[in-house]
C-alpha cells in the first residue's frame, strides 16, 4: 500500500486522507519513505542475486555448492541461508531427487541424433565409426575425488584412430569445461594439418553440452553437434570405455591429496602411456599415434 500512498500524494491527495481511508498508520509510512528498502531486504537481494547466477550457469549444483560461487562474488552466507533461498525459489540441483512439480526433467536436446541407427528388429543402436581422422568425434565429462574436493574432467576422442584429440581439466564444472575441451582439440588437429569444419560431435545431453557457448564454439569451428537419449549409456558407450581405463589405471589407484598432482597424472597416463604405449586390438595392435602416423600416410600415398 505504501508505493500508493506516495503515488496519490505526488497527485495532491494528502497522505493523512489517504491513510485514513487505507486504514493506515501515518509514521510507519514514514519510515519506509525514509528508507524504502531495509538493509536486511538489500542484503538478502544480493545474495539471492548471487545464488540464481550460480545455479544458472551450473544447474546440477547443489544449495552448498551455490554457497562456494556465491561467496567468490563477494557475498557470504550460510549454508543454511543459502537453502532457505533456494528452497522458496525452487533452485534444486539437476540431479537431486525428485521433488513433486519442481523435479526438473533431463534438458530438450539441441542437435538430433546423428549416430542412431535402426536394425531390421526396429531395435536403436548406435554405430561409432569412421573412415578418416575428424570425423567423428565423442565428448563425455567425469569426475574424482582430491582431498581439495572434486575435479572434471571433459575429453574429446576421435572415434577414427580412439585417440583423445583434445581434453580441459577444471575444479568447476561448467560449461567452459566443454568449450575449452573443444577449442583444445580443434587446436591440436587444425596445428597436425587436420580440418575439422563437418566432424560430426557426439554427446550426451549434460547441460555443458547445451550450453549456448558450446553450440556458438561448435558453429565457430563449423562443427556438427549429435546428441544421445536420455539415460542411455550405451549411446555414448564409446566414449565411456575411455573413462573406465582412466578409473581402472589412474583415478582408483591411490587416494589423491591435490587437485594439481591428480591432473598431472591424468595428462601422464594419457599422453606417455595411452596414445603411445597402449596397443588396441581394434586398430591392429597399434597405438592410436602409431594408426593414425601409418594410416595417414598409407591414405597420402594411395592419393
Amino acid at each position: 500500500m505504501y508505493p500508493l500512498v506516495r503515488e496519490l500524494a505526488a497527485d495532491g491527495i494528502p497522505v493523512a486522507v489517504t491513510c485514513r481511508v487505507l486504514n493506515l498508520a501515518r509514521q510507519p509510512y514514514y519510515r519506509w519513505l525514509a528508507a524504502p528498502v531495509t538493509d536486511a531486504e538489500l542484503t538478502q537481494a544480493y545474495r539471492a542475486n548471487a545464488l540464481f547466477d550460480a545455479h544458472r550457469d551450473d544447474p546440477e549444483f547443489g544449495y552448498r555448492f551455490l554457497v562456494d560461487e556465491a561467496r567468490e562474488t563477494g557475498e557470504s552466507m550460510a549454508e543454511r541461508t543459502a537453502w532457505k533461498i533456494c528452497s522458496r525459489q525452487g533452485w534444486w540441483s539437476a540431479f537431486g531427487k525428485k521433488r513433486g512439480k519442481n523435479g526438473k526433467k533431463p534438458g530438450p536436446p539441441v542437435h538430433d541424433d546423428l549416430c542412431a541407427v535402426t536394425d531390421r528388429h526396429g531395435v536403436i543402436r548406435h554405430e561409432f565409426r569412421a573412415q578418416t581422422p575428424n570425423q567423428l568425434w565423442l565428448a563425455d565429462i567425469t569426475e574424482h575425488w582430491t582431498r581439495e574436493g572434486k575435479l572434471y574432467l571433459c575429453a574429446v576422442k576421435d572415434v577414427y584412430s580412439n585417440r583423445i584429440v583434445g581434453y580441459s581439466i577444471d575444479s568447476r564444472m561448467k560449461s567452459r569445461l566443454a568449450v575449452e575441451a573443444l577449442n583444445n582439440a580443434v587446436a591440436r588437429r587444425q596445428q597436425a594439418g587436420g580440418d575439422v569444419a563437418g566432424c560430426v560431435l557426439h554427446t550426451d545431453r549434460g547441460s555443458q553440452f547445451r550450453s549456448r557457448k558450446f553450440v556458438h564454439a561448435l558453429n565457430r569451428h563449423g562443427m556438427v553437434g549429435s546428441m544421445g537419449r536420455v539415460g542411455a549409456a550405451g549411446d555414448n558407450a564409446a566414449m565411456e570405455s575411455w573413462f573406465a581405463l582412466l578409473q581402472k589405471n589412474v583415478l582408483d589407484r591411490r587416494a589423491w591429496a591435490t587437485r594439481e598432482e591428480l591432473r598431472i597424472a591424468i595428462i601422464t597416463w594419457t599422453e606417455r602411456t595411452y596414445h603411445r604405449r597402449r596397443r588396441q586390438s581394434g586398430l591392429g595392435r597399434l597405438t592410436p599415434v602409431e594408426y593414425e602416423l601409418i594410416m595417414t600416410t598409407a591414405a597420402t600415398q594411395a592419393a
